[in-house]
């Protein structure tokens, strides 16, 4: 019994023994071809790889503009009617994913191939085939420190970097054309606003001057001119809250105490204007039917007062937009401007070598140990009978 436990690890000692001794003598006997094929393709690889054009990178590292909070916030409670007009545009969460799409965009590539004429350095004869290979050159990346990477590799060392370097000048162009910061935003609202109270307040002016060719001049009492400034000022701070509580809606819900004190005070406004409204209709009533004309100028009157209060308050929001804006820090900073490499970036031709040479080698060991087992079978009866099956399998 105990001699029959001292031969069984003997046997298999000389087994592993006889495995591994088998796994070199394989590739003892195929040394040639496991040496000298993976030599030769590495060796031509690191050949062809220099017939490859040499390709620069160049990068550039920014800081894109960091969202802060309005500097006009504390004055927009002076003329509360569209002070939560602009503030109804949603932010953005990460505000670098805004700019890294900015960059990646078709209109900065299309200016970029028009600059440096990328179509005939190319040798493209489509834009879309362009814009291809102009953005598969570029990585943009944003990282977790804040900042914006943005790599450019072109066969021309200095049109890299300058290509780099006019991602970030494309992307200043861009922000001035578009509403992107909170400030700029709010300026584009109130500059629109603005704008279409102006036409209302010329359309305005011209009713009450047909009205007083029409009619003749109709001497207006002071009473009445009070009465007209006081319908025109309500009816100017009634058109702002519904502005301000239709922009709220945007992003909070009715439940939210300031939408509720806001829908409070455009119902407090409605009813002030509409117990005036009806007094001052009462009082024209009891006049004397005749002098509609008069009603008539009056009526006028008070749309010009109204559109010019209401054109004064949105001209107060503009230019509190507009310093805001001027005033917002929210710019774009270049850390690292491009400059050219002075090294190629690729093709990297021991790697291409290296990488080359390390296929081949496990191509030429499978190879090997493929034959060897190949001539083992050939060389028994039954072995050489299932490689015939197996052709034949082949052949059919």
């Amino acid at each position: 019994m105990n001699q029959a436990s001292a031969v069984v690890p003997e046997k298999h000692s000389d087994e592993s023994i006889g495995g591994v001794m088998g796994f070199f003598i394989v590739l003892a006997k195929y040394k040639k071809s496991i040496i000298g094929l993976p030599v030769a393709v590495g060796l031509l690889a690191i050949a062809l790889s220099f017939v490859l054009p040499d390709v620069y990178q160049a990068r550039t590292k920014m800081l894109p503009p960091q969202q802060a909070q309005s500097s006009a916030s504390a004055l927009l409670s002076q003329l509360g009617g569209f002070a939560g007009a602009a503030a109804g545009i949603a932010s953005i969460k990460n505000p670098n994913d805004l700019y890294v799409g900015m960059l990646r965009s078709r209109t900065v590539a299309e200016r970029l191939i028009t600059r440096f004429n990328l179509k005939q350095v190319y040798e493209m004869d489509s834009l879309e085939r362009t814009i291809k290979r102009l953005q598969d050159s570029t990585i943009i990346t944003a990282g977790k420190d804040g900042l914006i990477v943005i790599e450019v590799e072109d066969n021309d060392r200095e049109r890299a970097a300058k290509l780099a370097n006019s991602y970030v000048e494309e992307l200043l162009r861009l922000t001035k054309e578009l509403a992107v910061t909170d400030a700029s935003q709010r300026r584009v609202f109130f500059e629109r606003q603005l704008e279409t109270a102006k036409n209302n307040l010329a359309a305005a002016e011209v009713g009450l001057k047909g009205a007083i060719a029409t009619h003749g001049v109709v001497s207006v009492d002071a009473e009445s001119r009070t009465v007209v400034e006081t319908v025109a000022r309500l009816r100017a701070q009634t058109t702002a809250k519904e502005v301000q509580l239709n922009s709220m809606q945007a992003f909070i819900t009715p439940n939210n105490p300031e939408y509720k004190r806001v829908e409070q005070e455009l119902s407090s406004l409605r009813s002030q204007l509409a117990m005036l409204e009806n007094g001052r209709r009462n009082d024209s009533t009891e006049h004397d039917g005749a002098a509609s004309g008069g009603l008539e100028n009056i009526k006028r009157l008070r749309d010009v007062k109204y559109y010019e209060m209401l054109y004064e308050l949105l001209a107060k929001q503009y230019e509190v937009a507009r310093l805001d804006e001027a005033k917002d820090p929210s710019i774009i900073q270049v850390l690292d401007p491009a400059v050219p490499p002075e090294r190629k970036f690729k093709p990297k031709r021991l790697l291409f070598g290296i990488l080359a040479f390390s296929v081949t080698l496990f191509a030429s060991i499978f190879a090997a140990f493929a034959r060897d087992a190949k001539h083992r079978m050939l060389s028994s009866s039954g072995g050489a009978a299932r490689w015939s099956e197996f052709k034949s399998y082949l052949k059919k």
